[in-house]
């Protein structure tokens, strides 16, 4: 699913990545861990191609991404890639069903079309009753579980998560990893995910160390 050769990347003169080798298979869920400043966020940002590699090779579902152009690359970010933060950043006007529909209607897809998948996952999820509040009439677990709806609507070939248990108790954080594996199982879906939650790091297929730029 992915494959990423000698990822580079430097912001001034610090140099964040250096020489990244990774391959990651479909239906895996791989956790990045290691001390802040190690490179986890930034690796993850450019695998999921929020940010560009200064040097380097990384193939995404059978594309070589780093040789696309910008307005390509958001095309193929919407159709392929979902994401999942620490902070849901849904959007505080629009209702739980809204928010979910957002990366489909980017697709262009119709309201009927948009809103019956967005159903069918939020239920899926555990928030069929859910689906008129907003964020703030939302605990933090659902607010979570609502990004992550947001982030399979497109069906997406691998979605990346950076801390996202970081922000729930201990009682939501479980039950978040437990969906996670839940869709693995029940879609064959792909997860990288970026972690300091051990319980989590320890349940995934692979635990990978980051230090000093690097993965060791």
């Amino acid at each position: 699913m992915i494959k990423a050769n000698n990822i580079n990347k430097s912001y001034g003169s610090l140099h964040v990545l250096r020489g990244v080798n990774l391959e990651i298979a479909k239906g895996e869920i791989v956790s990045i861990v290691g001390k802040s400043g190690a490179g986890k966020s930034t690796l993850l940002h450019i695998l999921g191609t929020l940010d560009q590699p200064d040097q380097g090779v990384l193939q995404l579902n059978g594309t070589k991404v780093t040789e696309l152009s910008p307005k390509q690359l958001a095309q193929f970010r919407n159709e392929n890639i979902g994401f999942v933060f620490q902070f849901h950043h849904l959007l505080p006007e629009f209702t739980a069903l809204e928010n979910v529909c957002i990366p489909a209607y980017i697709q262009k897809k119709s309201e009927q079309e948009a809103e019956k998948r967005a159903k069918e996952l939020l239920d899926y999820l555990g928030l069929s009753d859910r689906l008129e509040h907003k964020p703030t009439q939302l605990s933090g677990g659902e607010q979570q579980r609502v990004a992550v709806a947001r982030a399979l609507m497109n069906q997406p070939a691998v979605l990346f998560a950076d801390e996202p248990s970081g922000n729930l108790d201990s009682q939501s954080s479980h039950e978040l990893h437990q969906l996670l594996f839940k869709l693995r199982d029940d879609f064959q879906q792909t997860f990288i995910i970026v972690t300091h939650n051990e319980e989590l790091a320890e349940m995934s297929d692979r635990r990978l160390v980051m230090q000093d730029g690097g993965i060791v």
